[in-house]
């Protein structure tokens, strides 16, 4: 009996053109690159220019996408862009998007889950497949976190930068089993005891300001191996597979260190994970979908590949997603 399944069909990204090498860093706060790189990975990220928003980039990465597909925005259903540094409080980088894109059908919206937020995208998007929602969906993450960065602060703000992903989803028909290609299951999480170890001080409710991002490294990291490892197994076992049966595993590239400790924790060579912290940092909801892209052009992702994405981010919220490429 046949089913239906949300295929990919395109991929593609978008980041700034300010490029940032870690010891430019050193001209405003005491740290080095070699501090950097020891403790994050990371080597250099994009910071947006002045007046360049998150809905700019998400554009730019829609469009990248949707070349790679070979479709138009005029054949899309919806819009689902998670992000976590809108361009305004309303309305939704989405519907931006979808102007931007010259949309006059069709629906948008935001989803916010910090850096787990491009999968709960995916997932949900899957969802709007499934119902009979849509037919095609553009998923994005997109962010500019360089507006929310405190700049003395060396422990956070040499981590992140701008960037932005997006895939196209289509409905196809499958006939029930992990061969089929598309999205096989998900997993979503989230645990609100454990906001105050990554948060946002500011806000138009509470503080009508933007606030700067706030970090207890060291419990993050417990909580983000420990927690990805788990829903790693448990969405592949959802699938009726384990994790011998993944090709390619495409983590949120939020620190070489978590990314290296998980894949050792589930037994998973390094040779099939997609890693691009290195060069875009931590880009927040935009790292999975970048690093797709990435690794679609590198040969790192291949038509058939079980594929296995996961993030955490603040609240927390985590999850994962399997799919066959």
């Amino acid at each position: 009996m046949s089913v239906i399944r949300s295929v990919v069909r395109g991929v593609g990204h978008y980041l700034p053109d300010r490029v940032v090498e870690n010891a430019e860093f050193e001209t405003w706060v005491e740290t080095s690159d070699a501090w950097i790189r020891s403790r994050s990975g990371i080597e250099r990220r994009h910071f947006a220019a002045e007046g360049q928003t998150t809905s700019d980039l998400a554009t730019r990465a829609a469009q990248a996408a949707l070349a790679d597909a070979g479709m138009d925005a005029s054949q899309i259903d919806a819009i689902v862009v998670a992000t976590s540094t809108p361009d305004f409080t309303f309305p939704s980088v989405a519907t931006m998007v979808q102007g931007a894109l010259g949309m006059e059908r069709g629906f948008a919206f935001d989803i916010q889950a910090v850096c787990a937020g491009f999968v709960y995208a995916l997932t949900n998007a899957n969802g709007l497949i499934l119902s009979g929602q849509a037919e095609r969906v553009l998923v994005i993450g997109a962010e500019t976190f360089s507006r929310i960065m405190n700049w003395e602060d060396r422990t956070t703000s040499v981590l992140f930068g701008d960037g932005a992903g997006a895939l196209v989803l289509e409905k196809a028909e499958g006939e029930g089993t992990s061969d089929d290609r598309g999205i096989l299951a998900t997993d979503l999480n989230s645990d609100g005891r454990f906001r105050e170890i990554l948060y946002v001080s500011g806000g138009p409710s509470a503080t009508q300001s933007t606030g700067h991002l706030i970090m207890e490294g060291k419990e993050v990291f417990r909580h983000a191996v420990e927690k990805l490892a788990t829903c790693t197994v448990d969405v592949v076992a959802k699938a009726g597979l384990t994790t011998d049966d993944i090709d390619c595993v495409i983590p949120h590239q939020a620190n070489l260190r978590i990314i290296k400790r998980t894949a050792d924790k589930l037994g998973i060579d390094e040779s099939k994970v997609v890693i691009t912290v290195q060069d875009h940092g931590n880009t927040s909801a935009a790292s999975i979908p970048l690093a797709m892209s990435v690794g679609k052009q590198r040969g790192q992702v291949r038509e058939g590949d079980l594929v296995v994405t996961e993030a955490i981010g603040g609240g927390l919220a985590w999850g994962a997603v399997v799919l066959r490429w």
